[in-house]
């Protein structure tokens, strides 16, 4: 072999090796980079660390959508009807908390039975989905797009097309929203101890829970596998439909969660505005993260990041002065930017 062609052979497998580290680290490489700019630019307002909490705090909700989002992805599947199912769960838990704490039951048992009666109906949207899509045979995108009208029509007529807010003199509801850890050696511009809010920890929590289970567990691998190529795993002897099913039911357990999240942080529940677009922003940050369209790929640690990106593309457009209108069309145009590098790496 002469040695012009071990040059190119060199730098052939140079190049493949530069891609297969963009691959495996370039959400992390646009992330740090993001960071820096923001940092740089807007170093007395983007690192204040309650402008950070708050970034966090306000977006928690999106993120655990995402985690579920990315398994059902991975699985081969989508899920458009996740925020219509946040905001159906949160106004039937609201209900729910509100009548029992009415009807004279105890505050902190009225809260944890609305809670757990949202992400419990979460879970049964995301269970009716799933047999739709399975049992039923029906293309995920016609039975999600249906229960992305159906749900959120049930949620306004529930509320009137309004909100339903807490009942007066429940407040344990608003404390656990605003409740938290207090970050060591941290406060803010009023010598306050900065708090670190459940929803952030609850978003964590579900990210590490969520790749566990696909890294770890049997059902994260036949996650992947009825993903990757669904008629080879079911000649290998896995359950395609009950895989894809659970994973329906686990990102409508995650929406439900969602809910409760948004319950207690804002006290009430607007029939028309939790969970807009929030299939938006999941999926873009499920893309964002490295999650192939066709199933088969993705990392929740990668979801993780593409939250975090979203969350400080958002609020560079914020400061930037940038109407909110405009915020959509530049998800959109992320998510079909992504899409087209996937599809470049696949060549």
């Amino acid at each position: 072999m002469s040695a012009g062609t071990n040059t190119q052979v060199g730098a052939a497998r140079g190049w493949r090796l530069a891609l297969s580290a963009l691959e495996r680290f370039g959400v992390v490489i646009a992330f740090v980079a993001l960071f820096a700019y923001n940092a740089i630019t807007q170093p007395d307002t983007f690192l204040k660390p309650e402008n950070l909490r708050n970034l966090l705090n306000q977006n928690a909700d999106i993120g655990v959508i995402a985690v579920g989002m990315t398994l059902v992805i991975i699985a081969g599947g989508i899920d458009l009807s996740v925020g219509a199912v946040m905001a159906f769960a949160a106004a039937v838990g609201m209900l729910t908390m509100n009548a029992l704490f009415e009807g004279g039951g105890n505050e902190t048992f009225s809260v944890v039975v609305g809670l757990a009666t949202g992400i419990g109906l979460g879970a049964a949207c995301g269970l009716l989905n799933g047999l739709l899509v399975t049992m039923g045979r029906i293309p995920a995108f016609i039975v999600t797009l249906a229960g992305l009208i159906g749900f959120r029509s049930v949620t306004l007529a529930i509320a009137e097309g309004g909100e339903i807010r807490a009942a007066d003199g429940l407040t344990a509801l608003q404390s656990f929203g605003r409740g938290g850890i207090d970050i060591p050696g941290v406060v803010d511009f009023y010598n306050q101890p900065v708090v670190f809010y459940w929803n952030i920890l609850i978003f964590f929590a579900v990210v590490i829970t969520g790749q566990l289970l696909l890294s770890r567990t049997r059902m994260g691998r036949h996650f992947i596998a009825v993903g990757s190529n669904e008629v080879a795993a079911r000649y290998s002897g896995i359950p395609v439909n009950r895989v894809r099913t659970w994973s329906y039911v686990i990102v409508g357990a995650c929406a439900g969660i969602a809910a409760l999240m948004s319950m207690t942080r804002m006290n009430s529940v607007s029939s028309s505005g939790v969970g807009h677009l929030a299939e938006l922003d999941a999926i873009a940050a499920v893309v964002i993260g490295g999650t192939a369209m066709t199933g088969g790929r993705g990392r929740v640690w990668g979801t993780m990041l593409g939250v975090l990106i979203l969350i400080m593309i958002s609020n560079m457009l914020t400061l930037a002065d940038v109407e909110v209108y405009w915020q959509g069309f530049v998800k959109g145009v992320i998510i079909i930017l992504a899409v087209l590098i996937q599809r470049g790496r696949a060549n």
